[in-house]
Formats: structure tokens, sequence, C-alpha cells
């Protein structure tokens, strides 16, 4: 790959903010430059501007700080806006007891332990992982069939989701049995692993986790294909991101949530060790989540030979694919 002079060194950082109700209701874009080219490349982008059209998107405000009016103009019709840090309440450990009408919350408060979960999570979670791991076993339909029946909010939810989402309404399913030949293995296990981290009104930080871990997936994935990879690692890439949060979910270390599932060597060496080419593009897209992070960041796109400009194309498509589906009816 060819690296795009201007851009090179100014690698996009997204976040998500919270609202007062605890859920991803805004991104903030980081852009650490002053730079015309680099900022004319980025507002030129038809993502961006689906994805501020969707949601408030803020810039940062030392990022926005230096622009000269030309690139103020180009920011603002865009429909992006100048986030003052005044607006922002940090909450690295727990959510604010208050949080005012006008103010987001940001910060790493939903990637902290879970309180004890019920029981009935518990099992939910453990039987979606379950699933999880049938299809990537291919197991059998009915076997598939007979763990779902189990549950009846996962059940319930995948339904909706896949009638809502999936097939865009175009016929009902309501069986199983329908919704898996329908999709096919390969989208099932998707909708399975995001049905991991579905909103859960018993867990207040899964909204913001089930965004924060869709939009990594859906950016590995893309990764993966920017990088020349074909279908199969793309695949892998996005359970590679699904996966990497699964300890934070379930509140245990990652090595011991993963020592239940059957995984490819590969994947497991880049989830716990972060090795080979897998693991250097969940580095990539760690560092890309990390304000403040830019050398980083900067240092493991080299390392892939990607281009700035091509890793914010993607940042920005793969953000507004996780807005899709974290407003989907079961999300």
């Amino acid at each position: 790959m060819t690296a795009d002079a201007p851009t090179h060194t100014t690698p996009l950082r997204l976040e998500w903010l919270a609202n007062p109700l605890r859920r991803p209701a805004a991104l903030r874009l980081h852009l650490d430059t002053q730079a015309l080219e680099a900022w004319s490349v980025l507002l030129a982008d038809p993502a961006l501007r689906e994805l501020c059209a969707a949601l408030p998107c803020h810039l940062a405000e030392p990022a926005h700080a230096g622009l000269d009016d030309a690139t103020r103009a180009l920011a603002a019709e865009a429909g992006l806006t100048v986030l003052p840090d005044a607006q922002l309440q940090q909450a690295a450990m727990a959510f604010p007891a208050q949080v005012d009408n006008d103010h987001w919350v940001v910060g790493a408060w939903y990637q902290q332990p879970p309180a004890k979960a019920a029981a009935a999570q518990a099992a939910s979670r453990a039987r979606a992982l379950q699933l999880v791991q049938l299809v990537s076993a291919d197991a059998d339909t009915h076997e598939i069939e007979a763990v779902l029946r189990q549950d009846v909010t996962l059940s319930y939810h995948l339904l909706r989701v896949v009638n809502s989402v999936a097939l865009g309404g175009r016929r009902e399913i309501t069986s199983f049995a329908q919704a898996i030949l329908l999709l096919g293995r390969q989208q099932l296990r998707r909708w399975l692993h995001l049905m991991l981290f579905a909103a859960r009104d018993d867990d207040p930080r899964s909204a913001m986790l089930g965004a924060h871990v869709t939009l990594r997936a859906r950016s590995m994935e893309l990764l993966a294909e920017a990088c020349g990879l074909d279908r199969a690692a793309q695949e892998l890439a996005f359970m590679g991101g699904m996966f990497s949060l699964l300890g934070t979910l379930f509140g245990q270390p990652l090595p011991q949530v993963l020592g239940s599932l059957t995984l490819p060597d590969a994947l497991r060496s880049a989830l716990l060790e972060r090795e080979g080419v897998l693991g250097q593009q969940l580095s990539v897209v760690e560092a890309s989540e990390a304000p403040g992070d830019a050398p980083a960041l900067n240092a493991h796109l080299a390392r892939l030979g990607l281009p700035a400009a091509s890793f914010n194309r993607l940042r920005l498509q793969a953000a507004v694919w996780a807005l899709q589906m974290t407003q989907a009816p079961a999300a």
C-alpha cells in the first residue's frame, strides 16, 4: 500500500459519549492536526456526514484548536460541532450519580467489572456463548434450536433482530429453523455475537459496552479487508473484536472465559498475546479507542502498512454500521 503523506500521521480516534440514561448518544472525534489536507479528506467522507445526520458528532476541543476559518466552516457544514471540555463529565470508574441534561459522560466506566450478575442474566449470556460455539462447530440445527428454546428472552430478541434488520422485513421469520436456513451459519454466528452484548435492563453497562464492542468488531473486519485478507480472515477478525471484550462482559479474566471455548490457534494467540496479523489488527483498533495514544496508533498502522486515510475511512464506515446495530429493536 502507498502512504498518503498529508494524512499518514493523523489517524482518527473515536469514542462514544453516554447520555444521562447511560446510552451511547454521541461520538467524539479526535484528529490531532491542523493540516487542511487531512481535514478536507475526513470532512468529505460520506460516512461522516451519515453519522452526523444520525446522532451528535463532536470535535474534541484540542483537535479543533487552531483550525482556520475555512476548515471550521467545512466542519460545521458536515455537521460537526465543537464540544468544550466543560460539557463533559469524566467517568473512569463509575457513572456519575447526577448528569446535567446538556452534558455528556466520557470514560471507561462501562468497561469496569460488573456488579454480581443475576442468575438469569449469567445463564442467558452463558447460553449465548454456548450457541456461538455450537454454530462455529457446525452443530445440527436441532441441537441449536434446543439451546435457544431454553432461553425465552434470548430467542425472542434473536428472532426480533432477524425480522427487523437481517431480512429487511421481506418476510416474517417465526421459527429458529427458518432463521438458520435463511441467514446461514455465518450470519447466524454474527447475530449471536451481537446478542451476547445486547442491552439489558439488569446490566447498566450493556448499552455502552455493546456499542463499543460492535464498533470494534466491525472495525476489525474492515481492517482485515483493507489489508487484503480473504473473507474467512475477515470473519475471524470480526470474531476477534467481539471476543476481545468477553472478559469485560462476564467480569472474569479473558483466559478463563476463553478456556471453555474451542478457538482457532490464531484467534486465541491474538486475543491473549496480540500475536500474528490478527493480533496486530486488534492492537490498531485498541489504540484508536484511546484518546492521547496517537503515537502508538501511528506505529501500529505503520507495521500494517496501512495509510491513515484508509484507516479513518473504515472507522467511519464501522461507526455507521455499529450505530445501525445498536438502534436495532433488540439493542
